[in-house]
């Protein structure tokens, strides 16, 4: 059953676009995706002055850590209306085209973003299509512009978010200003894309008409926090959230999961992603952190295993700041509470050579690439149902990716095509057999490239 299932992923997986998807207009992601790792910053608590010239700063680090996608959470001001907490919700926008005193100015973003071009490396801004906040311009000049009830402005409904006002999309002038809005920042400051906030509460149809304008000043990558409403990926957005991937990943660490029921989600998902389109595979992002607990809570010593896994099943891996420190805080979401990157040591050194080398992997191993520029996946007969294997392909490129779902260590056998791969951060190659012996600890894991 192991051995069918995993052809038919592999099948599902190879399919050409024509036989599997109808023509999708927005299929083509920009080429820079496909093997990048996406680096979300939180601006407020990525350094003691929460400026983005601290960001600007640190990016040779960022350059060296390998990640390609630099997500800015929301950097325009905070409204001040109902505000929650002292510092407010970033997520509660006063001026679209404006940047937050609190992290800079207009000029430091441009620096920003020149110096993450200069890099190598690409930005894309927090957008909030769904609402605003209760003292944005908009509230006094354009009532009608919002969600109303008995004539009177509401916030989204039967979500608690009473610091943010609902907008009402059957509005063609609000859309169009909005649709202003997001090309303000591509044309002034070259932004790459949209990382787009409640994206499944905003109707399709504004996503696709926005989509095709913002693509008239230049090619962008759209992510959609989204993980349920598929059609938003047929002509808006290139990605969407694996929030499924992110349950099973909890409940394989906690000791209840298995491998079936993550064979049994990528097949699934290699037939609802439109051809081109990806998942962003996390263990951990913003919400995740300041809402319900940390990776090291959820994962335990299983956290750097189900870190792999976000990295070689199908999709684009995240980062979330200070995860590659092994950030072991909840930070605080309307408050200042920034990451103490040195209190770390050397467990943080270790942790943050780990995710370079995944980094490097992904960016040289085009069997793990994302969407239809990856290989197929296959998983691999072993002799011990405690472990998980499986294999990705494309050409000549392979990645080997060995489980441990257990919390005592296993020995196991798998069986691997023959030939030379490298082990996770080895320079010298392994010869490798019709047979792979290991050896792998307590909750951790094994894994193969054949590019170092």
């Amino acid at each position: 059953m192991r051995r069918l299932l995993g052809t038919l992923v592999a099948l599902s997986l190879l399919l050409p676009a024509s036989v599997a998807f109808a023509s999708v207009p927005n299929a083509v992601a920009p080429s820079w995706v496909k093997s990048a790792t996406v680096y979300e910053v939180n601006v407020r608590q990525y350094s003691a002055n929460s400026k983005l010239t601290s960001v600007t700063k640190d990016m040779p680090r960022l350059k060296k850590l390998g990640v390609k996608v630099l997500w800015l959470m929301p950097i325009y001001p905070i409204g001040e209306v109902n505000r929650l907490g002292s510092l407010g919700s970033p997520y509660s926008i006063k001026d679209y085209k404006k940047v937050n005193p609190e992290f800079g100015n207009a000029a430091d973003l441009k620096a920003l973003v020149k110096a993450a071009h200069a890099a190598g490396l690409h930005v894309i801004l927090d957008w909030v299509a769904n609402h605003t906040a209760w003292d944005n311009a908009w509230i006094s000049s354009h009532p009608d512009w919002y969600t109303q009830v008995n004539g009177q402005i509401i916030s989204p409904a039967g979500t608690g978010w009473n610091d943010v006002a609902d907008l009402n999309y059957d509005n063609s002038a609000m859309r169009s200003a909005m649709i202003s809005s997001m090309k303000y920042w591509v044309t002034n400051f070259d932004v790459d894309g949209f990382r787009c906030d409640a994206a499944g509460m905003v109707p399709q149809d504004f996503w696709e008409q926005a989509t095709v304008e913002l693509a008239k000043s230049k090619k962008l990558w759209m992510l959609a926090e989204d993980g349920s409403s598929m059609n938003l990926l047929e002509n808006a957005f290139n990605a969407n959230y694996n929030w499924s991937l992110l349950g099973k990943l909890k409940t394989l660490a906690s000791g209840f999961g298995s491998q079936s029921a993550i064979e049994n989600l990528v097949a699934n998902q290699s037939y609802m992603y439109p051809a081109g389109t990806y998942p962003l595979n996390f263990i951990t992002n913003h919400d995740e952190n300041s809402w319900n607990g940390t990776a090291h809570e959820f994962y335990g010593a299983a956290e750097d295993a189900m870190a792999v896994l976000t990295y070689t099943l199908p999709g684009v891996p995240l980062l979330y700041n200070g995860q590659e420190v092994g950030l072991n805080k909840r930070l605080q979401f309307f408050e200042k509470d920034p990451i103490n990157w040195k209190s770390y040591g050397a467990k943080g050194v270790a942790r943050n050579t780990f995710y370079t080398q995944l980094n490097s992997m992904k960016l040289n191993n085009s069997a793990i690439w994302a969407g239809s520029a990856g290989g197929s996946i296959s998983t691999l007969d072993t002799d011990n149902t405690n472990v998980m294997a499986f294999i990705r392909t494309r050409g000549s490129d392979k990645v080997l990716t060995v489980i441990n779902l257990t919390d005592s260590k296993q020995t196991v056998n798998v069986s691997t095509p023959s030939g030379k791969m490298f082990k996770l951060g080895a320079t010298k190659a392994t010869s490798i057999g019709s047979t792979l012996r290991l050896s792998i600890a307590a909750s951790g894991y094994a894994l193969y490239s054949t590019k170092p």
